[in-house]
């Protein structure tokens, strides 16, 4: 176990590396974003190793959604000259001879405390906006994906200087510590319950945070949809990664005239992607542990199961799993599911999907299926979310452009591309003056200058 002095002692190593001013310069920004960048590169077989030993994940699904960070790190690389650049904006007639422009800075040493189903990527990504940003960074990857963790640490410390860039591993008591001291920045990817506590934590130093917290995604289906293809969608978003997707289709919303359908059409899709038996497929991920596999199987004592069920304690295998019957009041309807377990509920008309979505805490994502441009409207206006995705699922988190975060209850800021170098950085505003010209209105006495002033204002 890493002592509490080691961990003050890190950030202190850090803060003395940023003062030094080495992380400002353009050039040492692309370096390091490079050298992140074959870190990744060289070190594939060993991270799909480590992917696969936590959470039995499929190579495929580790290239497509862990390795997905090589386009955040070349984006970056891309677009970090650009980023850097000061920004002009205009001034009013009060302020000539001037000009004022917006300065991004760098924050200094910030903290990025990562989750365990996604445990390379969404720890590495982020990291992404902080080196382009120009910070020092600790990273604290999930030490429930215990092999995944190790494998960041070892190559974090072989490939940057610990005061630029650091991983510190363990449990609650290394995060407690960690949040114990000040930072200039954290970035938490996690649950409420947890987040709660990292806020609480970063208000006793005033300590800016980004919190992507989750929530219960709903899928809304509209009657109008090709059902084919909104099977197959719905049935890869919301069992990729067995489910353990902080975006995943969490509840399945169906009008009623195509629920039987569709309900058929996602367990053709099951079959076709897993085979008859899931247990035996190599595409076909795991619960992270027991703890994790015992919430679910409890949750799949609600309603009526159409199709899965199985579960294997010894693997940590839960089949992917259909249930109908299912009443807003039931356990599997009041947290957030993290499993592949789909609760299906079904709905005369659009007005009471969109009423259950909003009677509920606002979620990470939501999923809308129809053909219907005024009903994709109303989803728009009517509802608030982290992110919307109309007839697909998951992909929206893949466009680098888009920010990614939560609202209300499902987190607060976002990062990617863009939007990460602007959480890790502080704009500065600049008004800048010359001498040659100066008018005295402003200044006292004010006697007969409030109409001149007025001429400015109104």
């Amino acid at each position: 176990m890493i002592a509490e002095r080691t961990v003050k002692d890190a950030i202190q190593q850090q803060r003395r590396f940023f003062s030094t001013g080495q992380t400002k310069p353009v050039e040492f920004r692309l370096e390091q974003l490079k050298r992140l960048k074959r870190m990744v590169q060289e070190n594939q077989s060993a991270i799909l190793e480590a992917l696969k030993a936590d959470l039995n994940k499929p190579a495929f699904e580790a290239y497509e959604t862990e390795m997905l960070v090589l386009r955040d790190i070349n984006y970056a690389i891309k677009h970090v000259k650009s980023w850097m650049r000061p920004q002009q904006v205009g001034t009013a007639l009060e302020h000539f001879p001037g000009s004022a422009r917006i300065y991004p800075e760098p924050l200094g040493v910030v903290l990025i405390i990562g989750p365990w189903n996604y445990p390379f990527f969404l720890m590495i990504a982020p990291l992404v906006g902080a080196i382009a940003a120009g910070n020092c960074a600790i990273l604290k990857p999930s030490e429930i994906a215990p092999h995944t963790s190790k494998l960041v640490a070892d190559l974090v410390q072989k490939q940057f200087d610990p005061g630029f860039i650091t991983a510190i591993e363990g449990g609650v008591e290394i995060s407690q510590q960690l949040l114990a001291e000040k930072f200039d920045h954290i970035l938490f990817t996690g649950g409420p319950a947890v987040g709660k506590i990292v806020m609480e934590a970063a208000a006793k130093h005033l300590t800016p945070v980004t919190l992507e917290l989750g929530g219960k995604s709903p899928c809304i289906v509209e009657a109008d949809v090709q059902l084919e293809r909104a099977a197959k969608r719905i049935t890869w978003g919301k069992f990729l990664n067995a489910g353990q997707t902080c975006i995943a289709p969490d509840y399945l919303l169906v009008n009623r005239k195509i629920e039987q359908d569709l309900l058929a059409g996602i367990e053709r899709c099951i079959r076709s992607f897993y085979g008859d038996n899931p247990a035996t497929s190599p595409d076909y991920a795991r619960a992270i542990n027991q703890r994790h596999f015992t919430r679910l199987k409890t949750l799949l004592q609600t309603g009526k199961i159409r199709i899965g069920g199985e579960t294997n304690p010894e693997d940590c295998y839960i089949a992917p799993t259909i249930l109908e019957d299912v009443s807003l009041d039931d356990p599997v309807m009041q947290e957030e599911i993290f499993g592949p377990i789909l609760p299906v509920i079904g709905y005369d008309d659009l007005d009471d999907a969109i009423a259950l979505v909003n009677a509920r805490p606002k979620p990470l994502a939501l999923y809308f299926f129809s053909r219907d441009q005024q009903k994709q409207t109303r989803i728009l206006k009517e509802t608030s979310s982290g992110g919307i995705c109309i007839n697909d699922t998951i992909l929206h988190t893949s466009v680098t452009d888009l920010p990614f975060g939560g609202v209300g209850n499902s987190g607060l800021g976002s990062y990617r591309g863009k939007h990460s170098f602007d959480t890790f950085s502080h704009q500065k505003s600049v008004l800048k003056r010359a001498f040659w010209l100066d008018v005295d209105v402003r200044y006292a006495p004010y006697l007969n200058k409030i109409r001149l002033l007025k001429l400015f204002i109104n």
